[in-house]
């Protein structure tokens, strides 16, 4: 007895091929991908690491060239923005399947008190981005009481 996975897109990949089909606005896979990528934000993963000196996020993008990366972080919020292109490919060549997503993405996360902001590094190895942020002592926030006028 074989086993197959159950790939629950593919059904609707076969009911788009036939709709498209049966209306005239068949498209290659490919075709459609570039038209998809257009509107579809993705959201990389990432794993977030706390350390005794630092805070490690690693976020995953094979395939994203450095250059395509930007990071910034204003009102403790770092965001890591960029752009995948999807792979040029011959005139002969046939797509299967395609199941990386393409395009813009972005991912957001707040930034705790006690980092050191000026001093956050990044690095990019084997298409994991990863960001140091360094501690430093934590702010300590003030009670201030307000009178009523």
């Amino acid at each position: 007895m074989n086993v197959t996975k159950w790939n629950p897109f593919g059904e609707l990949e076969e009911i788009a091929d036939r709709y498209g089909r049966l209306f005239g606005t068949h498209l290659p896979m490919r075709e459609r991908l570039e038209l998809l990528g257009k509107d579809i934000e993705w959201k990389p993963a990432a794993d977030i690491v706390e350390r005794d000196d630092e805070y490690l996020i690693k976020a995953e993008l094979p395939g994203v060239e450095r250059d395509a990366i930007d990071i910034h972080l204003e009102n403790d919020v770092l965001t890591i923005t960029g752009e995948r292109k999807l792979e040029e490919t011959k005139d002969t060549d046939k797509t299967h399947r395609v199941e990386r997503f393409y395009g813009r993405f972005s991912r957001s996360f707040r930034v705790p008190d006690d980092v050191d902001a000026s001093a956050i590094k990044a690095e990019s190895k084997d298409g994991v981005l990863r960001l140091h942020l360094p501690k430093t002592e934590a702010k300590q926030s003030q009670a201030v009481k307000i009178a009523i006028r």
